[in-house]
C-alpha cells in the first residue's frame, strides 16, 4: 500500500471510529438504552451459543427429575416431564428471535414494496392498494393472525405467516406517506424537471432516504412480532409442545403455578419480557440515533 493511499483513507477510518465512539458514549449515557442493549445482547448470546455450551437435550424427558427447582444441575429447574428449562429457554430464544426477525424482514419487503408503488404511481393503483390495506386493518392484528393460523393449520410457520400479514400495513402506509413527502421536495422536483427517469429517481433520490423510516418501524414491529408469536403459542395456535417456544412454555407452566413450581412459567416469561422491552426501547431511541442532525452527524 502506497503512502498516498494510506493518507487518503485514514480520514474515513477516523470518521468511522469517531462515529462508533459516539455511539458507545450515547449508549452508556442513556441508561434505558444501555439496559436494552445488555438484555438483547444476553438473549442473542444465549440463542447463538447457549445450545453449544449447555448441551442438555431441550426435548429430553426424564420423569425421575420432573419439577426440580433451580439448581446447579438445572439452572432454571425442570418442567413436568423432567426437561431442562434452561436448555429449552436457549432454544426458545433462538426460535423467537429468528422467527421474529424473519417476520420483520418479510413484512418490510412486502409492505415496503406496496408503499413504494402506491406512493409513486398514486391514482387508481394507490387507491386499490390502500383499500386492500384498509380491509386488513379492519381486523385487530392478533385476531387476524389467529384467523390465518386457524385457516392454514396450527403451527409455528402459519403463525409466522399470520403475524407477517398483520404487520404488512404498518410498513406500507408509513412508507407511502414518506414517499409522498419526498416526492414534493425541491431536489426531487428538480430531478424530474431535468428529465431523470423514474428508476433513477427511486434508486437515487427516494429509496435511500426511506431507510431510517424502515429501520425505526422495524424495531417497533420486531417487539410486536415476538409478542404475537408468543401469544399464538400461548393459546395453542402457534408452536406446539414439545417445541420449546416461549409462549408454549408459558402455557405449559401455568398448570404448575398454583402448586408452587413457579419456575416453569417464570423464566420463559422473563425472556419474553426482556425481548419486548429491549425492542421497544430501541424503537423509541432509533429516531434520535438516525437523526442526521443529531450527535452522530456532528462527529
Amino acid at each position: 500500500m502506497s503512502e498516498a493511499t494510506f493518507v487518503d483513507r485514514s480520514p474515513e477510518r477516523l470518521r468511522i471510529g469517531g462515529r462508533l465512539a459516539a455511539a458507545a458514549r450515547y449508549v452508556v449515557r442513556d441508561r434505558e438504552l444501555l439496559i436494552a442493549t445488555i438484555l438483547l445482547g444476553i438473549l442473542v448470546l444465549l440463542a447463538l451459543f447457549g445450545p453449544l455450551v449447555w448441551t442438555e437435550n431441550p426435548n429430553g424427558i426424564d420423569v425421575g427429575a420432573a419439577l426440580q427447582s433451580p439448581s446447579l444441575a438445572h439452572p432454571m429447574g425442570t418442567d413436568g416431564n423432567g426437561r431442562d428449562i434452561f436448555a429449552r429457554f436457549n432454544e426458545g430464544a433462538r426460535i423467537s428471535l429468528a422467527v421474529g426477525a424473519l417476520v420483520v424482514l418479510a413484512s418490510a419487503l412486502v409492505g415496503g414494496t406496496i408503499g413504494l408503488v402506491a406512493g409513486l404511481w398514486r391514482g387508481l393503483t394507490d387507491s386499490l392498494l390502500m383499500r386492500a390495506l384498509d380491509a386488513i386493518l379492519a381486523f385487530p392484528p392478533l385476531i387476524l393472525a389467529m384467523a390465518v393460523t386457524v385457516g392454514l393449520g396450527v403451527g409455528l410457520k402459519t403463525a409466522a405467516l399470520g403475524t407477517m400479514l398483520a404487520c404488512v400495513p404498518y410498513f406500507a402506509r408509513l412508507l407511502r406517506s414518506d414517499v409522498l413527502r419526498l416526492r414534493a421536495l425541491p431536489y426531487v422536483e428538480a430531478a424530474v424537471a431535468l428529465g431523470a427517469t423514474r428508476k433513477r429517481i427511486v434508486l437515487r433520490h427516494i429509496f435511500p432516504h426511506t431507510a431510517s423510516t424502515m429501520l425505526i418501524q422495524s424495531a417497533a414491529v420486531f417487539g410486536y412480532a415476538i409478542l404475537t408469536l408468543a401469544a399464538l403459542g400461548f393459546v395453542g395456535l402457534g408452536a406446539q409442545i414439545p417445541t420449546p417456544e416461549w409462549g408454549a412454555m408459558i402455557t405449559d407452566g401455568l398448570q404448575y403455578a398454583l402448586t408452587g413450581q413457579w419456575w416453569v412459567a417464570l423464566f420463559p416469561g422473563l425472556g419474553l419480557l426482556a425481548a419486548v422491552v429491549a425492542a421497544n426501547i430501541y424503537a423509541d431511541r432509533a429516531r434520535d440515533i438516525l437523526d442526521p442532525r443529531g450527535e452522530f452527524a456532528r462527529v
